[in-house]
This record gives structure tokens, C-alpha cells and sequence, in this order.
């Protein structure tokens, strides 16, 4: 959903589930009633200098739907008006936004937060000359081995808090780091207590276990560890690249997938030219992601569907890669989201407004566009409508920024922008 471009179709929302961080966080707010009951609060946010909807239909008629000297109403955990602060409906309660932005929460569509262990020394060497190669996944693997489940949960949560104080209000996690039946469950089944957007990623490398056989381990992916993994997941993901899946593999593991009812994603094209982008396109997934290295075809198969190129900038500054030519993208009406691929070997930051800074910055993308592919660009690479605006219906996650307008993001990097956060309606930072 490049500006300009229409949404995808949305999926069918997901239920509901707990997200510890954010009541860790609700611990200390004041929460309201569910919406449409009949003790809901209704709460006016006014005094904004300048608020992001992302419906082009409102404000300044552009992607972002910018309105100045805006308000916003929410009743439960939704938004239910957006406009013209002279024009707001008598609320219950009343916030001074003082002047400052709101944007919609920010959407992490990539991430891998179910881990173990450390990897600096590995950060440390690749950034005095080595370079970077799919290999150091082994090491997070043999420490998320040895972790109990609560220490793999407890670092889920430190990470998801960590994301929440930064403005991400909706994140998708993946399995990916102990690549056995039992491990990778687990790994989902303590990320599913924490979000819905929940993907299998047995496919991150050829389990050690399975070195002289990598036709053993597609099998026991797309067998065994499925069947177990799926009633955690929504999504299943592969790593089509040279050192971790080719494209016959990886088509065998997702269509696999599609038949246990997880929809496609695609760690696509992220270290040298090859089939993952086709893949994606292919199969219809929601996602390729990274898409360093791609031919002219792959970006015009990317136009030409409802992919979303989910665009990682964490990751090459983090290993002196090539940067995304997110511009060219863009230009060829590619929709485009932004995340933080948060993980411990080659993209350690839970922030996505640092991710917004290097992409306008290093990949040629304006603040406007950074800011949407954060939000509205997450949501579609999740094929949600549900998130990532704020108009009526949408659920009333927003961020509150110690600014007067969202371009301060990239204009002042590395600044704790965020001075509020609200997530389903209920002030969390």
C-alpha cells in the first residue's frame, strides 16, 4: 500500500489475546470499560499540532491524512472520532496534548524475540572486518536450548516493554531459535501468551542436529515440528537464502504451512540475489522481507500483487550491508513497511523510531513515507485494518510525541521522542 496505492484485503482478525508487557505497563493506568457496553468512558485527546490518521480521505488529503490542530476520541479500545479540535463531541474525560504530534501506534510486522544468550563478541569482530553470514544463528540456538521456559519468557517481556516505551503497539514474533519439535513449541507457545501475530520459523537454518541431512530436517519441519508448532502460529516463514533454504525447500516448507492453515512470509533476497521474492509472490505472502538484492523482475512481481517489502534497516547497519533501495520500490508502486527485525545477531534494537532515522536517511525515503510504512505499512505486511491509523473503528493505539510533528523522527535521531503511548485505548507509557 505504497501512498497512493489501495489497502490489501484485510485476513480475518484473530482473537484477542493477553499482552503481559502492556499490562505490566496497565498496571499503573487508569483503564476504561469494553466499547459499546454501557459504562464505557469516552476520552478527547486535543491540543494536537498535528495528527497522522493514514486515511487519505482526511486532512491534507495526502497518505498520511495529516490534520493540524486535531482531537481524537476513543471510547473502550477504539477510536471513534478523529478531526477538527473546534469540532470534537463532549467527552468524558479530557487529555491536553500540548501542542505535540500523535501518530498511530507503530507496527513490528519482523522480529525474533524468543531467545537466549549474547552475541557481542560476534558484534564486535563483525565490526572490526568480518563479515556477516547466516552461520551465528547456531549460537542463539544452543543457549535458547539450555533456557528455561521462564527465562525465555522473561526476556520476551523485557524486549516487548522495551518496544512499548519506543511507541510499538503491535508486533509479530517468530520461532527460529531451537529448531526441535519441542523447542520451537515452546517458543511459540510463550510468544502466543504475549501477542497474536505469532509466526513459525523452524526454517531458519538446518538444524546442527541435521548437518549431513538437510532433506531430514525440511521433513521433520514440514512433519512433525508443523504439527506441533501450528496451533501457536498464525504465520509460517522460511530463510530462502545461500547457507539456510533453497527456493524447492522453501516452497516444500510454506506450502506445507498454507495446509495447516499459516499464511505465508518470506525471509527474502536479504544476502545475494535469488528466488525468495518470487516465492512470496508466488504463494501470495503476506511478506518478503529484506529484499536487499532484487532484479528488476523482482520488483515488479512485488508491484504487480499484495506482497508487502518489508524493508530492515536495523540490519544492514548492523552489519555493513548493502542498504534496501527503498526508493526504487516505492517509485514502482511497491507497498512498503519498516521494522526493527529485532534479534540478538544482526539487528539488536527494539526501536522503531531509530529504524524510521536510518530509512530516511540511508534509503532515500522521506519522512512521510518512513512514517507510514511504520505504521500502515506494518499493518498491511500483517493484513490488518484494525491497526496502524487512527480513524473510527481502528483500535485506539496512538503515540504521543514530545514534538510538533512526526517529521521530528528522523530530523531529531537517536531523541526519546515518545512521550505517551495508548494501546487499545488504555494509557500505557
Amino acid at each position: 500500500m505504497n501512498p497512493g496505492r489501495p489497502p490489501p484485503p484485510p485476513a480475518p482478525e484473530p482473537a484477542p489475546t493477553a499482552d503481559q508487557a502492556t499490562e505490566d505497563a496497565m498496571s499503573n493506568a487508569t483503564t476504561v470499560s469494553p466499547a459499546h457496553s454501557a459504562s464505557t468512558a469516552s476520552t478527547l485527546i486535543t491540543n494536537i499540532a498535528a495528527l497522522v490518521t493514514n486515511d487519505p480521505s482526511l486532512g491534507d488529503r495526502s497518505p498520511l491524512g495529516l490534520i493540524q490542530d486535531a482531537a481524537v476520541v476513543i471510547e473502550g479500545d477504539r477510536v471513534v472520532w478523529t478531526g477538527d479540535q473546534s469540532k470534537a463531541p463532549a467527552t468524558d474525560n479530557r487529555v491536553d496534548a500540548g501542542g505535540r504530534a500523535v501518530l498511530p501506534g507503530f507496527v513490528d510486522s519482523h522480529s525474533h524475540l524468543v531467545f537466549a544468550g549474547d552475541r557481542t563478541q560476534e558484534f564486535n569482530a563483525r565490526m572490526s572486518g568480518r563479515a556477516y553470514s547466516a552461520g551465528g544463528i547456531r549460537t542463539t540456538v544452543a543457549a535458547t536450548r539450555a533456557a528455561t521456559d521462564a527465562e525465555l519468557e522473561a526476556g520476551l517481556i523485557r524486549y516487548l516493554a522495551e518496544a512499548l516505551r519506543q511507541g510499538t503497539t503491535t508486533f509479530e514474533t517468530k520461532s527460529g531459535y531451537g529448531l526441535t519439535v519441542e523447542d520451537e513449541a515452546r517458543a511459540l507457545r510463550i510468544a502466543a501468551a504475549h501477542t497474536d501475530e505469532v509466526t513459525y520459523l523452524g526454517a531458519h537454518i538446518v538444524s546442527p542436529d541435521y548437518a549431513d541431512d538437510p532433506a531430514g530436517y525440511v521433513s521433520l519441519v514440514t512433519g512433525e515440528m508443523l504439527d506441533a508448532c501450528a496451533p501457536y502460529a498464525r504465520w509460517i516463514d522460511v530463510f530462502c537464502e545461500k547457507g539456510a533454504f533453497d527456493g524447492d525447500q522453501a516452497r516444500a516448507i510454506l506450502t506445507a504451512g498454507k495446509a495447516k492453515g499459516l499464511h505465508p512470509r518470506v525471509h527474502a533476497n536479504q544476502l545475494s540475489y535469488g528466488p525468495g521474492v518470487q516465492l512470496a509472490v508466488e504463494l501470495d505472502a503476506a511478506s518478503a522481507d529484506h529484499c536487499t538484492h532484487l532484479t528488476a523482475e523482482d520488483v515488479d512481481a512485488l508491484a504487480n500483487s499484495r506482497t508487502v517489502a518489508t524493508l530492515l534497516p536495523g540490519a544492514e547497519f548492523s552489519t555493513r550491508a548493502e542498504w534496501p533501495n527503498a526508493r526504487r520500490l516505492l517509485d514502482a508502486g511497491v507497498t512498503v513497511a519498516l521494522s526493527t527485525d529485532c534479534n540478538p545477531g544482526s539487528s539488536f534494537t527494539s526501536s522503531v523510531p531509530f529504524c524510521i532515522a536510518l530509512a530516511v536517511r540511508d534509503m532515500r525515503m522521506t519522512p512521510d513515507e518512513a512514517v507510514w510504512s511504520a505504521t500502515a505499512g506494518g499493518a498491511a505486511a500483517l493484513r490488518r485494518e484494525d491497526i496502524g491509523r487512527l480513524t473510527p473503528g481502528a483500535y485506539a493505539d496512538l503515540i504521543l510525541l514530545d514534538a510538533p510533528s512526526h517529521v521530528h523522527l528522523a530530523y531529531r535521531p537517536g531523541v526519546p521522542l515518545v512521550s505517551g503511548v495508548w494501546r487499545r485505548g488504555a494509557r500505557v507509557a
